[in-house]
């Protein structure tokens, strides 16, 4: 039997949940490090921030999914877009339509919210990820991303 699963905003008491599914993001992805203090910061940050918003998706009050979306100006669509992140669906949930209903909750906000395109970085090595967000009608374009780290190493 599936739980039933229900998407919402994200809340201060699901910061712990939230960092121990970027645990489970961070360790598929080479670009980044497992902090938990600097994710538990990032994720506090996110949930105050005005251009900001945390999603998850929850079951039998477990949050089993979790994406993040920061709202940007972009002067190509003069206008705001959306920046998505940290999509990650708990490995126990996978395959159960977690994922597909949490980037259904995406687009239906950034709609709501005016935003003319949504965004996201994806490892190139997590196939997995990249197939899906095909399937989901995502597509790669021509830009890489690029990064210059500001604090000793990271």
């Amino acid at each position: 039997m599936h739980p039933n699963y229900t998407t919402r905003d994200a809340r201060p008491t699901d910061v712990g949940q939230m960092a121990d599914l970027l645990t489970q993001l961070f360790t598929i992805e080479q670009d980044f490090k497992v902090d938990p203090v600097k994710q538990r910061a990032g994720l506090e940050m996110l949930l105050h921030a005005d251009q900001a918003q945390l999603f998850v998706v929850e079951a039998t009050e477990e949050v089993v999914a979790m994406a993040s979306l920061q709202i940007v100006l972009s002067t190509v669509e003069g206008g705001p877009v959306g920046w998505v992140e940290d999509v990650i669906v708990d490995l126990h949930h996978r395959e159960k339509g977690v994922g597909r209903m949490l980037l259904h909750h995406l687009e239906q906000w950034s709609d709501e919210h005016g935003l003319s395109r949504l965004q996201l970085v994806a490892d190139r090595s997590n196939r997995s990820a990249l197939d899906f967000y095909t399937r989901h009608s995502w597509h790669e374009t021509g830009l890489i991303v690029l990064r210059q780290s500001q604090s000793p190493g990271t």
